[in-house]
């Protein structure tokens, strides 16, 4: 498989990790959710990402997940999860994914980190970890990590690590820094990649901005290759219509603790996986939830026959 590198562009979608509702991995759900993510459109995958409750996995479960997928995927590429609070089990999983084909691995820093120093310096440690010659993604995403990267910040990255070949944009807000590295870019600096996480919400905006496409799990991933594809195209009237369409289902998913519990609902209900269970801890949406996701999915339905 081939290794990613800092032209690519279009929709990795980060994969959910499929659990029985005993918890144990459901291996046959991992193929069909993979299955289901090529067939809407993605053009990566990315697996062993928060939104894939990779935490809860053993480094053994860890392991066996990314050698089904990546075997699975076949020529699509496959970036690996594989931030750890230590770099040697950086190490140790970025070797084995690498041995099995994957196209690079993604990092986010570890919550400790507050000075522009310690986040420079952590990266140059971790792409060391990671491997001579590993592509990394570097994960930019505060609200979850705790851990804010300036442009400055990442400028520096770019210009010094030159295994840093995109960025998973997760600022929020965040709109400005897209602009700031393009504008870097134009001056001179290396360009990397960027694709942009949080479920989709300001994808449009992103797109307008500079970004390359979409890393996230939203789940109607067939949305987020048409608004990518259009924008790109310059019909980003068209794109529009399209996304917001989706939007509120988009902002309902977004919810910090819910919002993995509502993806995986409607994941199960198109048949990507066979339950919605998460590992514990985490449970199912409550029945008032499911009433709440139905009525939107309902309109969802009626919107886009009206935009056909």
């Amino acid at each position: 498989m081939a290794l990613l590198t800092e032209d690519a562009r279009g929709v990795f979608v980060i994969s959910v990790t499929p659990f029985h509702p005993d918890g144990s991995i459901d291996v046959e759900s991992l193929d069909r959710v993979t299955d289901f993510y090529i067939e809407k459109g993605a053009t990566g995958l990315t697996i062993l990402g928060m939104m894939g409750e990779a935490p809860k996995l053993t480094q053994a479960e860890s392991r066996a997940v990314a050698e089904r997928v990546i075997a699975r995927a076949g020529d699509l590429p496959v970036v690996v999860g594989v931030s750890a609070p230590g770099l040697a089990a950086i190490t140790e999983l970025s070797a084995a994914v690498m041995d099995m084909g994957a196209a690079g691995v993604m990092i986010a820093p570890p919550g400790g980190l507050r000075t522009d120093a310690q986040i420079t310096g952590y990266y140059a440690q971790a792409c060391a970890a990671a491997g001579d010659g590993v592509p990394v993604v570097v994960q930019d995403f505060p609200l979850a990590t705790g851990v804010s990267m300036d442009v400055s910040v990442l400028n520096r990255i770019v210009a010094d690590l030159p295994q840093v070949v995109m960025l998973k944009h997760e600022d929020w807000p965040g709109l400005p820094k897209i602009t700031a590295l393009r504008r870097a870019e134009a001056a001179g600096q290396r360009r990397i990649s960027i694709l942009c996480g949080n479920g989709g919400i300001f994808l449009p905006e992103e797109m307008g901005r500079g970004a390359d496409g979409a890393m996230t799990g939203f789940a109607f991933p067939e949305m987020l290759r048409q608004v990518v594809d259009l924008c790109a195209a310059g019909d980003m009237d068209r794109a529009q219509d399209i996304f917001d369409a989706y939007l509120p289902l988009v902002r309902y998913e977004q919810q910090p603790g819910a919002g993995l519990a509502v993806r995986k609902y409607v994941l199960a209900k198109r048949g990507a996986i066979a339950s919605a269970a998460l590992r514990h801890p985490g449970a199912l949406p409550a029945p008032e939830t499911v009433a709440e996701v139905e009525r939107l999915l309902a309109r969802l339905d009626t919107r886009l026959k009206e935009l056909d």
